[in-house]
């Protein structure tokens, strides 16, 4: 079973600028929670009990949300507001932090979970990416019949696909691949329309990948050219998931998502 996942979010959240120069993309609140708290709970109903997430020198209010506000706790007690306590009960799972000290990329924000994921296989989740029904349970699912690295994939419209890692395929199922190669932000020729998204299952290979992996596009150490290095001589699937995905980074999308939990709760 996949017990521990690694959620980096130390990014300067350049798509979101300004508003990010003071509040972190994470803490962007979705229908009244934060959009972290919305992975965080997709990790542990997947069955997740521990997870590590990376942050940056100026990402201290992830760590503040995330702990216990005994003050206002007990004020809610003693008000007998019970329904507010629910409000603010934090998703049931272990969390550790660790600091990214440079903005060197997302594989390098991965490989500093090395000890922490030790040769036990994990998963990783992007925050940027919200995943309404299904997510990662589905990649877990895939992993425990293959005991191989798994990603997840979404169809994507050609003239978007240059903006996605996407991936070659050999399909296995409906909605099952054996990932052959991955090309990131292709310009031309794209291998597929399956781009990959931010979920991820990896045994503990990528770390040794990731370790010896040197700065690629914009000198940062890129998690594709880790799973592309992984593939020369191990399996990867990817998993077209059921559920909807949205990019919070994108504001058509993050509205999106804000109206159709606001529709699903009315």
């Amino acid at each position: 079973m996949i017990k521990k996942a690694i959620i980096p979010a130390a990014g300067f959240g350049t798509r979101s600028l300004p508003v990010t120069k003071v509040i972190p993309k994470e803490l962007f609140p979705i229908h009244n929670k934060p959009s972290i708290q919305y992975v965080v709970e997709e990790a542990a109903a997947a069955g997740i009990e521990q997870i590590l997430i990376i942050v940056s020198r100026s990402k201290n209010l992830i760590i503040d949300y995330f702990d216990h506000s005994l003050e206002l706790e007990m004020f809610l007690q003693k008000a007998n507001k019970s329904a507010l306590m629910n409000k603010v009960k934090l998703p049931d799972v272990k969390l550790y932090y660790t600091r990214q000290p440079l903005a060197r990329g997302l594989g390098d924000a991965v490989r500093l979970g090395r000890e922490f994921v030790g040769d036990d296989p994990f998963a990783v989740l992007l925050p940027d990416d919200i995943v309404v029904g299904g997510g990662l349970g589905e990649l877990i699912k895939v992993y425990e019949e293959t005991k191989s690295h798994v990603v997840a994939l979404k169809a994507v419209e050609e003239e978007f696909l240059k903006n996605y890692g996407v991936a070659q395929v050999k399909q296995e199922r409906e909605d099952l691949f054996e990932v052959l190669d991955m090309i990131e932000k292709p310009q031309t020729n794209p291998p597929s329309n399956l781009a990959v998204i931010g979920r991820y299952v990896f045994n503990s290979s990528i770390m040794d990948a990731l370790a010896e992996q040197k700065p690629g596009a914009g000198a940062e150490i890129q998690l594709t050219d880790s799973i592309k290095k992984v593939l020369e001589s191990e399996r990867c699937y990817g998993k077209v998931l059921t559920g909807q995905r949205y990019d919070i980074a994108m504001t058509e999308e993050y509205i999106a998502l804000q109206r159709y939990l606001q529709d699903s709760e009315g």
